[in-house]
């Protein structure tokens, strides 16, 4: 049976992922006296859980497009804003927002950004430096907050925010690990109802129907058949004694689940059952050094040389990234693998409340891609691995 999860959405401050003072600490130690945060995932996290459904899988409207803010002058959280869609306001008379100025009052970027700039020069931070999210801000949203406070030092806090959602909190891991359940629940029923002559197409439509069934929002499916490792959709069919491998992201209320499974149709040879255990015993090696005070670079390495020992370790690869609100995000552990990113936090300790992924690939000439990719919690004593069933040969009769 499922468990019923409610969508987090913070009746007041004392329902945050984050405290003031973390947030408060987080924008002195880069040097900001306000931060306007634009992106989906970070003003759903400031926010304490919400998102406007109308917007949840498209930004443009009419000539513009939808651009919330949230707005925070450090020391002063009764300063803090939200600046909506007019059509929030209906969401706000059934759930009120617990920030202090609601202004659901905008359509288009520029007019939310021009109202943004007003607030902060009522607020007296006018010529401060403040924070915005590069790779979440249009130009033309740009060009009026900066117009509009000409004074103003307008600085990327990108990294800031990574840094402040490291730390998940039990309600934040709760969904994680639901979400990772989920999942690996619709993998195992899609390998087990797809068979002789499936198609690539097919399996990928069952999968988001598995999915969406277990009230997760389908975000993306890599699938690969036999002896390719391409993992687009298409026409290709499944063919008895072929490989599966089937990696989705799913989201529950804003938390992602990423994880890999492998399907066989008909009974795993001895071949293959060698080289899912040749990666699977890498990724037992990664977990092994995963817990509070032990490192990304140290998890790598013992990965790493569990590869070096296989027979297959020219075709195999390792990777590890933090997750969270989106796929890749801090933890930072390895450079430029495959996601083009500085693997900054290598050296840093393991913390409770860290969320890793960790994923093994081996790209067999001959017997296909064959991955493992799990989900991983650091807590007090330890570790602990989300979705940890169906991760040998799922096996399809059909």
């Amino acid at each position: 049976m499922m468990h019923e999860f409610s969508p987090l959405h913070a009746a007041s401050a004392d329902d945050l992922p984050y405290s003031f003072a973390a947030l408060d600490a987080a924008m002195e130690a880069a040097g900001l006296d306000a931060l306007v945060a634009t992106s989906k995932h970070n003003v759903r996290y400031l926010l304490g859980g919400y998102q406007f459904i109308f917007f949840s899988a498209m930004d443009a409207i009419g000539q513009s497009r939808y651009l919330p803010a949230f707005v925070y002058v450090r020391g002063h959280p009764d300063h803090t804003g939200y600046f909506a869609n007019k059509m929030e306001i209906h969401e706000h008379k059934v759930a009120p927002f617990w920030v202090p100025e609601f202004r659901p009052d905008h359509w288009g970027s520029v007019d939310t950004m021009t109202a943004v700039a007003g607030h902060l020069q009522k607020c007296g931070v006018a010529s401060g430096r403040i924070g915005f999210e590069a790779g979440f801000m249009p130009k033309d949203g740009f060009d009026a907050i900066a117009e509009a406070l000409p004074q103003a030092s307008l600085v990327d806090a990108s990294m800031a925010l990574t840094r402040l959602r490291m730390i998940k909190t039990k309600p934040e891991l709760d969904l994680l690990r639901e979400a990772t359940a989920r999942i690996s629940q619709s993998m195992h029923a899609t390998i087990l109802a797809s068979g002789e002559g499936s198609s690539k197409h097919q399996i990928i439509e069952r999968l988001r129907q598995e999915e969406t069934k277990r009230e997760l929002a389908f975000e993306y499916c890599l699938l690969t058949l036999g002896d390719s490792h391409v993992r687009a959709g298409s026409d290709q069919t499944w063919n008895t004694g072929e490989v599966l491998s089937i990696d989705s992201g799913g989201n529950l209320h804003g938390y992602i689940g990423d994880i890999c499974r492998m399907g066989v149709l008909g009974e795993p040879d001895a071949e293959l059952v060698d080289l899912l255990a040749e990666v699977e015993a890498v990724q037992q090696a990664a977990f092994a050094c995963i817990g509070p005070g032990q490192t990304g670079a140290a998890m790598i390495a013992a990965g790493e040389a569990e590869l070096k020992r296989g027979p297959n370790a020219k075709h195999n690869d390792f990777f590890a990234h933090g997750m969270g609100l989106i796929s890749h995000e801090a933890p930072f552990l390895m450079t430029n693998h495959p996601v083009a990113y500085e693997g900054i936090d290598a050296e840093r300790p393991f913390e409770p409340g860290m969320v890793l992924s960790v994923e093994t690939t081996l790209q067999h000439p001959g017997r296909g891609y064959i991955k493992l990719e799990d989900t991983v919690i650091i807590t007090e004593d330890g570790h602990e691995l989300f979705g940890d069933d169906n991760r040998g040969w799922i096996v399809s009769l059909g």
